[in-house]
């Protein structure tokens, strides 16, 4: 039986002239995607960055039966459909300005666990891109850290093989539907990853791997992550759009320096050079400035007991006393306060010395 939800869910992302800040935009006024079309057009026009011609173009949709079949493929292929008001939607994606209003996911990994890296590079590496990306993911075995990449030849492949071979789940952006994979050569890992990891699209299903794609492709590699690191690019390579995504999407970005005589390494010293990437040249480099080094558990003063917390305060220390620390796209998830909200009870705690700010927009108790 097809879900209404869904369909209409679906429906959004295919709407001419909706896009997927239009499509937020609309889901912050209507209480869910079935009432934006049922909505009458004065409504929808008067909503702000929406218009006459968008407004039209929602009231004019009939291509339903698209939706129906691609609902039909969902079941068949076991794909698990990520709408951006869901609770398994990655967290991460909803502080950037474009997230994406419907993700199409396959796989077994969590997207919204505690650390997650992405890997960009070259697809024509040198050995050298190899080795340090072999060797960082090797050193990252005990971490538990979700690898995001975008399946492409290159550092990319070298990236997901490395972290199956270490026991890391590893997940493929896409820039195409889960009824495909590019590169075909790249079919038998893309199954592989499926046991340990996962496959994540926005594009529907029958999409090809089309040249405009790929840009939607990156920003999610670039959104999801709470570090992106750049392993050989030339400076006019996709690698350093992605890397420039990152920067807007307040990620904290990072690149391995190479000779400056080599074109493959002429995009990370460019970032690192212009201040755009933190220079590493190991995992150890990438644990200590994220924080992520395992540090032995101290008993926590309580010191907000002594101080009188407004109720949005005392639901941020509750939730913080759960772990060491905790990322700020999951305190916003799981408080269900706006970010506003929550930044402005970091901010007042913070000041009064209950908590500390780490790198990587991470927060912890004192």
């Amino acid at each position: 039986m097809i879900s209404n939800d869904l369909l209409y869910q679906i429906a959004l992302t295919l709407i001419p002239k909706i896009g997927d800040v239009r499509a937020k935009a609309l889901l912050e006024h209507f209480e869910n995607a079935e009432t934006i079309f049922k909505a009458k057009i004065n409504q929808l026009e008067n909503i702000e960055g929406i218009g006459t011609i968008a407004a039209n173009a929602i009231k004019h949709f009939a291509d339903f039966k698209i939706c129906e079949d691609e609902i039909k493929f969902i079941e068949k292929s076991k794909v698990t459909p990520l709408f951006i008001t869901a609770k398994n939607y990655p967290q991460r994606l909803l502080n950037c300005y474009d997230s994406p209003t419907m993700l199409y996911y396959k796989g077994n990994a969590d997207l919204n666990v505690a650390k997650i890296v992405s890997i960009v590079g070259t697809r024509s590496n040198s050995d050298y891109g190899k080795n340090i990306c072999e060797k960082m993911l090797e050193d990252l075995a005990e971490q538990n850290v979700l690898v995001m990449s975008g399946l492409a030849f290159g550092i990319d492949t070298i990236a997901h093989k490395a972290s199956l071979k270490n026991n890391l789940k590893t997940v493929g952006v896409l820039a195409h539907g889960l009824d495909k994979v590019y590169p075909a050569q790249n079919k038998l890992l893309a199954v592989e990853m499926l046991s340990q990891g996962g496959l994540l699209t926005d594009f529907k299903s029958g999409t090809n791997p089309d040249r405009q794609n790929f840009p939607r492709r990156n920003r999610i590699v670039a959104g999801i992550c709470d570090a992106l690191i750049v392993i050989e690019s030339s400076v006019k390579g996709g690698s350093l759009i992605t890397a420039e995504l990152a920067n807007n999407y307040n990620k904290d970005v990072f690149a391995i320096p190479g000779r400056v005589t080599d074109s493959r390494s002429e995009g990370c010293n460019h970032l690192i050079k212009n201040n755009k990437a933190l220079l590493i040249t190991s995992a150890d480099d990438l644990l200590h400035i994220m924080n992520w080094k395992d540090v032995p558990k101290k008993i926590k003063q309580q010191r907000e007991l002594f101080i009188e917390l407004t109720p949005h305060e005392k639901l941020i220390t509750d939730i913080l006393k759960e772990k060491e620390s905790i990322q700020i796209d999951e305190l916003n998830f799981k408080s269900g306060l706006s970010s506003s909200a929550v930044a402005n009870a970091l901010l007042m705690l913070e000041m009064q010395g209950v908590i500390a700010s780490l790198p990587g927009k991470l927060y912890k108790l004192l």
